[in-house]
């Protein structure tokens, strides 16, 4: 079974990285262990959309009166499981289809490199085959971190995966880590009823974003009833009784927590071990794939994108790694005729998909300062945003940072109504090198979240009109 590329793993980065060898004229083949489209399409970003989609619908029940609408209605917590999976399984029936479209070989199995140019595959009956490519794609993703204090026991420790199917809804859950997984997680099972407390270790949740984003998060959520505990450390749990007991260590001294599950949500841990690498001479630092601007390790012909190496763990940070790794190569072998242009990591936007939702990309204020920059800030409130106040939404606000000296966009932050859509207008005018000018003097339509970042923009250099 010989190939021009091999890629190991299927999920958004590998799948994506083997249509586009394909679509360049490579014989192609993908070796996936477990799921077409790997954790995201089945146990990450997909489903979890489909379960927060069912507790905004549980919400929007809640609230109906303030509709004009006579509704009444209780969650069915397996149904709402059976749905996410539903959603799920059809869209890794739609990455198989994407496999045969492109002729893409799928080899099911676990992957480990071997000699030069190849890949032993041990299948799940214990068979092994070997499966030969000139270029070799390293895609295997990454899972849930571990603690030792938190060891997962996928009962009353769970990480994201056992979140998506428990098999009853937990009436108190312990979330430990603020981060996207954290707070929709703890999101979706406080909509549902649940009493949720959520620990972060540093000083705010949402520790990534931009400050004010932490602030208005805690107070939404605050306001929902889930309890925050920040500058706080999990140091054991005590899962011998019913229910978990977590000895959590606070700046005024230790306190127990009692909840029937506990979530760790400390981040991903990339899945290196065991695919060969120390074998092969592969080089990993800090437990990522070291590779250079187009993913090619320090081995010849093998290449690592996704969450396996060093960029930011998302999805669609994995595809575009992919897309570019494969045109390189494709470039390489002058089947492509230029070379891609390399990641810009620091125009890459970050969504999170609790209410409300937050979307961010570019500097926060505080590191456009440390930066050096002179800045000018524009900060519009959805409470005066005609489209927010007629969905019934108006938490949360829209804020711009740009430099003083040249109106380069350096940041835009927001929080609130469906902002995950709209982030990306600021991508691609910073790819653009677009300036405040050009985004006041393009229409915006009425009436739209959208038209809310040319409103902040308008604060931010003195011309507002609606505030």
């Amino acid at each position: 079974m010989a190939y021009d590329v091999v890629v190991l793993g299927s999920g958004p980065g590998g799948y994506v990285a083997a249509i586009r060898a394909s679509q360049l004229g490579f014989k192609t083949a993908i070796i996936e262990k477990e799921s077409l489209g790997g954790v995201c399409l089945n146990w990450g970003c997909i489903p979890t959309k489909a379960l927060l989609k069912s507790a905004q619908v549980f919400e929007y029940i809640k609230h109906a009166k303030d509709f004009g609408i006579e509704a009444t209605g209780q969650p069915q917590f397996e149904s709402v499981i059976k749905r996410s999976r539903g959603v799920a399984d059809k869209m890794s029936k739609g990455v198989q289809f994407l496999m045969k479209k492109n002729k893409i070989d799928v080899v099911m199995g676990f992957g480990k490199l071997k000699g030069k140019g190849q890949i032993e595959v041990t299948s799940a009956d214990g068979k092994k085959q070997t499966v030969e490519g000139k270029h070799i794609i390293i895609a295997t993703g990454a899972r849930s971190r571990q603690l030792p204090s938190m060891p997962i026991d996928g009962k009353k420790i769970i990480g994201y995966r056992e979140a998506m199917v428990l098999p009853e809804q937990p009436k108190s859950m312990i979330v430990v880590g603020s981060g996207a997984i954290g707070v929709e997680f703890g999101y979706f099972y406080s909509s549902l009823g649940t009493k949720v407390t959520i620990v972060e270790f540093l000083p705010r949740i949402v520790p990534v974003e931009d400050e004010e984003i932490s602030k208005e998060l805690e107070k939404s959520f605050k306001k929902k009833g889930i309890d925050i505990m920040t500058n706080a450390e999990v140091t054991s749990v005590d899962t011998s009784g019913n229910g978990v007991k977590a000895k959590v260590k606070t700046a005024n001294g230790e306190i127990i927590l009692e909840a029937d599950v506990l979530l760790s949500a400390i981040g991903v841990a990339a899945n290196i071990e065991g695919i060969g690498l120390e074998e092969t001479g592969v080089k990993t630092d800090k437990g990522r794939i070291t590779v250079d601007k187009f993913y090619q390790t320090n081995i010849p012909g093998i290449y690592s994108i996704g969450d396996c190496s060093p960029g930011q763990a998302l999805a669609h940070v994995a595809s575009k790694e992919g897309i570019i790794c494969s045109e390189n190569i494709g470039y390489n072998e002058k089947k492509y005729n230029h070379q891609p242009e390399p990641l810009d990591y620091g125009n890459v936007p970050g969504c999170t998909y609790c209410v409300p939702e937050i979307a961010s990309v570019g500097f926060t204020e505080k590191q456009a300062k440390d930066a050096g920059y002179e800045i000018k800030v524009g900060k519009f409130p959805l409470s005066a945003s005609g489209k927010a106040s007629a969905a019934g939404h108006t938490e949360g606000f829209v804020k711009v940072i740009f430099d003083a000296k040249y109106g380069e966009w350096l940041g835009t932050h927001m929080i609130g109504y469906n902002v995950t859509e709209v982030i990306v207008q600021t991508v691609t005018a910073r790819k653009l090198e677009t300036t405040y000018h050009e985004v006041l003097n393009s229409i915006h339509p009425h009436p739209t979240i959208s038209e809310s970042v040319k409103d902040a923009i308008e604060v931010a250099y003195g011309e507002a009109i609606h505030l």
